[in-house]
């Protein structure tokens, strides 16, 4: 086999690639082999008529098509193992150049990572990004601390009232005819919440355990349920029960059971601590994302489609995942939203596109700065993630696939190229 290869339109790689007699006729009978037993020839079992009889059957081409399917992979695999500048994004298209008796000539257009012209990536200026923790951000941790451990306390004594936790049954109806979820039992309410419609929950309070009243609402011009829109409903209700939450007191006692600290200074010392430490690397993903958009916007790219949609893939298999851990599908969430899956697609565009020139940007200062990740940076790499499995580092290393090795080389490379960014820009 030989080939050439040379530069293309619009971020391709052309590939002609030969295939000489011997190697051509291989790839035919490697493709009579796979595919004899589809034909059925007069005079022989299915399956065992030789290769010239189907060929004088069918046609001297016969098995053209699955020879070049057969043989093409094989080879194509070998030149961009031969050829690490061809870095293939998508797959090829294929056309037969030439074909005869002494051989065929293949040409295979290749979608390739496109050239980025880096703008100006050192000396800009920025400015500090920095989140100080406050009293008040202590505070509110320590409510946080409280009100998860708070416990209900039933109410039998008085109406219901703002605040409270309400446990009711209601059946939703307009011009007199029940709508779908509208009608359920045993629901809870915290009245002030805003968790149901405008003017429910006020019409809630004052009702004593076991009332029963009917509640009218107008639904918002903006409702999602486009039947509903703008519509006067009636929803009879009855009260069951009212709770009320019942906070523990805050004392050195309280925090060591809830919280594991010595006493409240303690913890407060410690949440600042976490805070601190939280808001730092908040300024600095900030910082970051900030010089690298800054220098993306400064450079010179060609977007390929098919990065763009592979992105696009990304984004949506992101959503479907954290979807599902809310008991969620995706299909269902696009029903309720009266979009297509094209639709939804397209509206994450900008955003892929946005990603992908980032990506390409910094793999081209990666390669500018010769920026490398080390064998016992990796290492280091796959510790933390065993650590945080739980799991001995050098067994799980055992476990990785080169593949697996490769993200983490990629997340060390990330890593350097902003550490290398931060160091020679300005932040001021």
């Amino acid at each position: 086999m030989k080939y050439t290869f040379e530069a293309g339109k619009k971020s391709t790689v052309r590939i002609k690639i030969t295939l000489n007699a011997s190697e051509w006729a291989e790839a035919q009978t490697a493709a009579y082999n796979k595919t004899k037993g589809r034909f059925s020839i007069p005079g022989f079992r299915k399956g065992k008529a030789p290769k010239h009889i189907i060929e004088q059957m069918y046609g001297q081409g016969v098995f053209f098509e699955e020879a070049i399917n057969t043989a093409f992979p094989k080879y194509y695999n070998d030149i961009l193992d031969k050829e690490p500048t061809i870095e293939a994004i998508d797959r090829p298209e294929l056309e037969i150049d030439k074909l005869s008796e002494k051989g065929i000539t293949l040409i295979a257009i290749v979608p390739v990572k496109p050239e980025v012209k880096l703008g100006e990536y050192k000396g800009i200026k920025f400015d500090k990004i920095e989140y100080n923790v406050t009293d008040k951000d202590i505070d509110a941790e320590l409510d946080r601390l409280v009100k998860r451990n708070s416990r209900e306390v039933a109410v039998t004594d008085r109406p219901a009232q703002k605040g409270d936790i309400t446990i009711i049954d209601y059946s939703g109806s307009v011009d007199g005819v029940k709508f779908n979820g509208g009608t359920a039992e045993k629901q809870t309410l915290e009245l002030g919440s805003g968790q149901f419609i405008p003017g429910f929950e006020e019409q809630v309070e004052g009702m004593n355990i076991g009332d029963e009243k009917d509640i009218n609402v107008k639904f918002p011009e903006e409702y999602h349920a486009e039947e509903l829109k703008g519509k006067d409903a009636v929803f009879a209700v009855k009260l069951h029960e009212i709770k009320v939450k019942e906070f523990p007191e805050v004392n050195d006692e309280f925090i060591k059971e809830a919280a594991g600290s010595e006493s409240v200074e303690a913890f407060k010392a410690e949440t600042k601590a976490k805070l601190e430490d939280a808001n730092a690397k908040k300024a600095k993903n900030e910082i970051e994302d900030k010089i690298i958009k800054t220098i993306a916007e400064k450079s010179e790219v060609e977007i390929p489609e098919s990065l763009v949609e592979r992105q696009i893939d990304n984004f949506v298999q992101d959503m479907e995942y954290r979807m599902m851990y809310q008991g969620l599908k995706l299909e269902d969430y696009l029903k309720y939203t009266g979009q297509s899956m094209e639709e939804y697609r397209k509206g994450f565009t900008k955003q892929a596109e946005e990603q992908v020139k980032v990506q390409l940007v910094i793999e081209q200062i990666i390669k500018a700065e010769e920026i490398k990740a080390t064998e016992e940076e990796i290492d280091v790499k796959i510790s933390e993630q065993a650590v945080a499995m739980g799991k001995d580092a050098e067994e799980f290393k055992k476990t990785l696939n080169e593949r697996q090795i490769a993200y983490f080389e990629n997340n060390v490379l990330i890593d350097k190229v902003f550490a290398f960014l931060t160091a020679n820009n300005i932040i001021d």
